[in-house]
């Protein structure tokens, strides 16, 4: 990914934000001919210190679950449009549309997993997650033989990144007036719009120069 100094982010913390956030991830991977494969994928994550695990899993039939190996995990925040006729300097500068963003890309190796007692706790564990977060309360019963019979229906994965790379384009090259004035646009439009207004928002509040 190409991240110049000026929006490249370290702080893992910016991580744990945008996978609570969207923990929907695209998951890229390359077959035997050394073609590209991208699954769209839920995933569970944690991360203590320095050391990030992902986990989820695919339907059996489907071709990355024999891609155990190198990986590319995209994940997505927020983005938006950047008009230039927001910027107070638009005509001195000569400003042009951009657009503002947030993304992850985690690079490592992936290891992927058949066996029912581990998938059978992933089940679970992605159920209580997602679950919980529309109000309702599905769990998978590892006593129901319905339920086991599942599982043999999925793969599952873990993924350890090697690779962290965040980026946060957020105005940081421009000036404040800029910045100040990008961010009250974006705060009246969609939802989207908001959430990068939040983050430029909060960049703001840290920023030192």
């Amino acid at each position: 990914m190409y991240a110049p100094r000026a929006f490249a982010e370290t702080d893992l913390s910016q991580l744990d934000a945008l996978l609570a956030a969207d923990p929907f991830v695209t998951l890229v991977t390359t077959d035997a001919d050394g073609a590209p494969f991208a699954s769209h994928l839920p995933v569970l994550y944690r991360r203590d210190g320095e050391r990030v695990l992902v986990e989820g899993h695919w339907a059996k039939p489907n071709p990355q679950a024999a891609h155990a190996g190198p990986a590319l995990m995209i994940v997505h925040g927020p983005h938006a449009y950047v008009s230039p006729g927001w910027y107070p300097d638009k005509e001195a500068a000569a400003r042009v549309p951009t657009w503002n963003y947030a993304v992850a890309h985690l690079s490592g190796q992936l290891r992927t997993c058949e066996d029912e007692a581990a998938l059978a706790d992933l089940v679970s564990r992605l159920s209580d997650c997602f679950e919980a977060g529309v109000g309702q309360d599905w769990r998978f019963e590892p006593g129901r033989e319905d339920h086991r019979r599942q599982l043999r229906g999925i793969v599952g994965f873990r993924f350890e990144p090697e690779r962290i790379a965040l980026k946060f384009k957020l105005s940081q090259n421009h000036p404040a007036a800029n910045r100040a004035a990008v961010a009250d646009a974006l705060e009246g439009l969609d939802a989207r719009s908001r959430a990068v207004a939040g983050l430029m928002r909060a960049r703001e509040a840290t920023r030192t120069d």
